[in-house]
């Protein structure tokens, strides 16, 4: 697929636009949403959120575009340092990718990602919201950790092999044939 670094670092912006719309709306609506309308009274979440003030992160209320901002702007550095080429090289351990059929090597790939990714990404989600007004404790952030890991796993396992990788892939693909047309 990407064949230099420019590829590489416009794939890894495409798959982090897709995937941290895609958590923070899993981790608002589906993992915490019903909380957050019974804490607040609201019928839906997004009123919930509203009512009260923003979703906490870091100690306070942030807007969700501010969640969103700092979740991008984490997973695509990781993606780009840590991902992408350590996912690549763990694939090429098991598989040869000369030898190896296109599906089966990149669903390796896509599985190294998300068994390096969701670890490293819920162990910074921990870090963001953790419930500071309580004090700070070591296995409350540990046992937080692991929760998160429990519950982003096979959401990042599924949504990432059958649905963002395939259309991040598909969208990659016509962007670059339109490129070398030219």
């Amino acid at each position: 697929m990407p064949e230099n670094k420019f590829q590489r670092m416009i794939f890894a912006l495409l798959t982090v636009i897709v995937t941290v719309h895609g958590y923070v709306f899993y981790s608002l609506y589906v993992v915490n949403g019903s909380t957050l309308m019974e804490v607040t009274g609201a019928d839906s979440v997004l009123h919930a959120i509203q009512a009260q003030g923003g979703v906490y992160m870091f100690g306070r209320m942030l807007p969700i575009w501010a969640l969103v901002l700092i979740e991008f702007c984490f997973a695509y550095a990781l993606e780009c340092v840590m991902g992408s080429p350590c996912s690549f090289k763990l694939a090429c351990m098991n598989f040869n990718p000369r030898e190896t059929h296109p599906v089966i090597f990149e669903s390796a790939v896509i599985c190294a990602t998300v068994g390096l990714m969701v670890p490293v990404m819920s162990f910074l989600a921990t870090i963001f919201y953790y419930p500071y007004y309580n004090g700070f404790h070591i296995l409350t952030f540990l046992a937080n950790w692991l929760k998160l890991v429990c519950y982003n796993f096979p959401f990042a396992f599924f949504s990432q092999l059958f649905f963002i990788q395939p259309l991040v892939r598909t969208v990659f693909k016509q962007i670059f044939r339109k490129h070398e047309a030219r």
